[in-house]
């Protein structure tokens, strides 16, 4: 076995739900090894948590195939990066944390030169190409899953597997009482609150921010006494988010650091989908999930996905539970007509609200940093 103090495991994370999962995962390690060391691509919230990061991964979170493009030379110089360090400094274990294609390029190489491999984040295989199970399974040594149904997938084609849960179950929680953030953050406890959550990438707050803060401005013109609250991803500069209230007189509180918080101060959210949609229903809080790509990586994600939703609460449900605003369907007309519906039609809220309850249900305890944290220290001691 391999001194734990000569321990370095290697995080790969592309985005900012990731390297919060990396982050997380990293202050388990440490409570059971002290002296292990984490390097890696990452950003702010892994830097915190202890680990060295070498390369930054703000300007490389995109998504899209015309994203993609548009940032290939800095996704490229990055990969090259991390595949310098496991060259040189040979770490006993590389954690790719979701930036599925990224982290299949890096797998492979760091396979090659015998690094063991924990992939933590399974690609979507139920929702399209499932026959990448296959493809994973011979770069990695471990797939970690975090919604239960997916074990099964990889379990058909025996690739190493094990659910560990899902790690926004345990992190989820506000810092203070809804009565206590009110008072922090400004608001009136007497009027409705309404969450705008654009996005933790600036090509999602380019294209989705200015219909949010139309539909916003049409609310607030609807009904004078709404609120409107923004917590700022930590990923996004004060700048992006600044270019973009410029031409309007909307008040909107943003906030920064506390999303939580923010989240269950909401009555109603409009959000992107991903983690954050996620996160929401955790919290309890009705919302409608919107998304808008570039028209030809729609189009080809389109062809390719084989599930009728994007939005995790929906797909987790097997069914619609929460309202979706996609490409053209997301207008400002749309997206505010159904944050009045969510605040105003009483059985329509209700049954959002029981939906809700039944996905947080289903996503179990938590207690997903731990496993992954265990799992980690199971394979460096067979290293």
């Amino acid at each position: 076995m391999t001194n734990q103090s000569a321990y370095t495991v290697l995080f790969s994370a592309g985005e900012s739900s990731g390297e919060q999962h990396a982050a997380n995962m990293f202050l388990e390690l440490k409570q059971r090894c002290p002296s292990i060391r984490g390097i890696g691509m990452g950003g702010s919230k892994m830097r915190q948590a202890g680990i060295d990061v070498r390369y930054d991964s703000a300007g490389i979170g995109v998504i899209g195939l015309v994203e993609i493009l548009k940032h290939y030379g800095e996704i490229r110089r990055a990969l090259n990066l991390l595949k310098q360090i496991i060259r040189d400094e040979k770490p006993d274990l590389l954690v790719c944390v979701d930036y599925k294609e990224f982290n299949l390029k890096l797998a492979r190489f760091a396979k090659s030169q015998g690094v063991k491999v924990l992939f933590y984040v399974s690609p979507q295989v139920w929702a399209w190409r499932p026959g990448r199970v296959v493809t994973y399974g011979k770069a990695i040594d471990m797939m970690a899953v975090i919604f239960p149904f997916e074990t099964r997938y990889y379990e058909a084609e025996n690739v190493p597997v094990r659910y560990v849960g899902h790690p926004s179950v345990d992190k989820v929680h506000p810092q203070g009482s809804r009565s206590e953030d009110f008072e922090l953050f400004g608001l009136d406890p007497h009027r409705p609150v309404v969450g705008i959550l654009p996005g933790s990438r600036g090509n999602e707050i380019k294209r989705i921010l200015p219909v949010m803060l139309a539909a916003a401005a049409s609310l607030a013109a609807q009904r004078p006494e709404l609120q409107f609250v923004l917590p700022q991803a930590d990923s996004i500069s004060d700048a992006a988010l600044a270019a973009h209230f410029v031409n309007t007189s909307l008040a909107v509180k943003v906030i920064k650091q506390q999303p939580y918080d923010v989240i269950q101060c909401c009555d109603a959210v409009m959000t992107t989908s991903g983690t954050a949609s996620l996160e929401i229903a955790l919290l309890g809080v009705p919302m409608v999930i919107v998304y808008r790509l570039a028209a030809f990586s729609y189009w080809l994600g389109k062809r390719l996905v084989k599930i009728p939703f994007i939005g995790l609460p929906n797909i987790i449900a097997g069914k619609t539970i929460v309202k979706e605003l996609i490409q053209e369907q997301l207008t400002p007309e749309n997206l505010a007509a159904e944050i009045l519906q969510l605040l105003d039609d009483g059985d329509y809220r209700q049954n959002c609200l029981a939906a809700l309850q039944a996905v947080k249900h289903q996503l179990g305890d938590g207690g997903g940093s731990k496993n992954m944290a265990q799992l980690a220290l199971e394979m460096l001691g067979g290293a």
